[in-house]
């Protein structure tokens, strides 16, 4: 299968996409420039990064949704195509309005960069599917604008049609206040769309891919898709 990783002024978790599939997953993975009007027929799965897109200025993301790539990345989903935003990734998911809800500054106000556990609360996508529901997995954060925000029907609507992927917890996989590094509703770290083809995460998985940085819990992430993409 074959990543396309889509870059913006001021990603910088591109080229750590791009290692974290071409080689931890050992997968073919090529970049797409913010510019381009077309995504390449072979790509299986598009990659928004992380980082600090056109500076953040407006909203985390707000700039990124308008870029020329966005209107393909929008068509790409609506086909069905599989989309993972990560960070800033998701971000610019919420602004388009792939994904519902949006991201806040985080509730203490700071930028906070730490590991967290996250519990998999399903595996029925190609984002998980390797990896058991229930299972914590230790993955890093690095933002300010983390805190998960919708309306009471929509996080209803996300609990109840199984569509939130991944969620704060301890290293027991329990949900408390202390878990929870950015006051998202629900301890909400990651979810997906209705038809289960476009995740979106706080956490950067290919932060944590490589067995010599001392965790690779996420390469589980890019393993799942790429054996179901096979």
């Amino acid at each position: 299968m074959k990543f396309g990783i889509v870059v913006f002024p001021g990603s910088n978790c591109d080229h750590d996409a791009y290692f974290a599939t071409k080689k931890n997953a050992k997968q073919e993975a090529v970049f797409l420039w913010h510019k381009d009007t077309s995504i390449p027929s072979d790509i299986d799965c598009v990659i928004l990064p992380g980082g600090f897109s056109y500076g953040d200025y407006l909203r985390c993301g707000a700039i990124a949704r308008f870029s020329p790539i966005m209107n393909e990345v929008i068509s790409f989903a609506n086909k069905g195509g599989y989309v993972l935003g990560i960070c800033n990734g998701f971000q610019t998911l919420t602004e388009a309005g792939l994904l519902p809800g949006t991201l806040l500054r985080n509730k203490s106000l700071n930028f906070v960069c730490a590991d967290v556990n996250l519990k998999v609360m399903n595996n029925s996508n190609i984002f998980t599917s390797k990896i058991k529901t229930g299972d914590v997995l230790r993955i890093p954060i690095a933002h300010g604008e983390g805190n998960y925000f919708a309306d009471d029907n929509t996080i209803a609507e996300l609990e109840s049609n199984n569509q939130i992927t991944f969620k704060y917890c301890d290293n027991e996989g329990n949900f408390t206040e202390l878990s929870n590094p950015n006051g998202s509703m629900n301890n909400i770290a990651g979810i997906i769309n209705k038809e289960r083809n476009i995740l979106g995460m706080m956490p950067h998985p290919e932060r944590y891919s490589d067995k010599q940085l001392g965790c690779n819990d996420g390469i589980k992430i890019f393993e799942s898709i790429a054996d179901s993409l096979k």
